[in-house]
């Protein structure tokens, strides 16, 4: 794919959702990072299920951190891996009030120093949160940028990588959330929806699904 490809691509998606934004419910820097954390293997919807009376109750470091991790478990047990998530929320908690005055820090070396923040969640919190043009590479973006041909690559940090490099300045900061909503409803995992896709004109995907109506 080259160059003036590309560009055509994020054209398309920023005609269609000149601002495009995360699906998870947040009204905080703190609640953002919980619902990424929350969110790893998990859908959106069930997260956002979970922290709707999650945050009614406790949505600052010092009170989810008082809540306790059994307690905290009872909130997210919709989802998935939900006891590990408790532990790793409440040591984050509580780092977040030693070391950063409960303020979530705008440092990737930080932010992935707290437990159960990777390098995919950080980036997240710099791009939605501080509105840093990063890229967080989830399951659809690795998915959508091997098989349409834009960033392809065997892991998610070279998929990473190359997206840093291809995608136009211009549109670093929203490509993240293009590519996820791309692949989360069009370019499907199963079965992509190539005849309602915007892009399939450009996508280097070699087994276009076809319109069988």
């Amino acid at each position: 794919m080259n160059a003036s490809q590309r560009r055509e691509i994020f054209a398309r998606f920023a005609a269609i959702n000149p601002h495009p934004a995360t699906e998870l419910e947040y009204s905080s820097t703190f609640e953002l990072l919980v619902a990424v954390l929350l969110s790893a293997q998990a859908t959106d919807k069930s997260v956002n299920l979970a922290t709707h009376v999650l945050f009614r109750t406790a949505n600052t470091p010092e009170s989810i951190l008082a809540l306790g991790e059994e307690k905290l478990a009872e909130y997210i047990q919709r989802i998935g891996l939900y006891k590990s998530k408790a532990r790793h929320l409440i040591a984050t908690c509580r780092l977040l009030i030693e070391q950063h005055n409960s303020v979530v820090p705008r440092d990737r070396t930080a932010l992935e120093a707290l437990p159960g923040v990777g390098r995919k969640t950080a980036n997240v919190i710099l791009n939605t949160a501080f509105g840093e043009a990063v890229m967080a590479v989830d399951t659809h973006i690795f998915r959508v940028s091997n098989r349409i041909g834009l960033a392809p690559g065997k892991t998610v940090l070279e998929v990473e990588r190359k997206l840093m490099k291809a995608i136009p300045k211009e549109y670093l900061l929203h490509a993240h959330h293009w590519l996820i909503l791309h692949g989360r409803y069009t370019c499907k995992a199963r079965k992509p929806e190539c005849p309602q896709c915007i892009i399939t004109d450009l996508c280097k995907y070699p087994d276009k699904t076809v319109n069988n109506r």
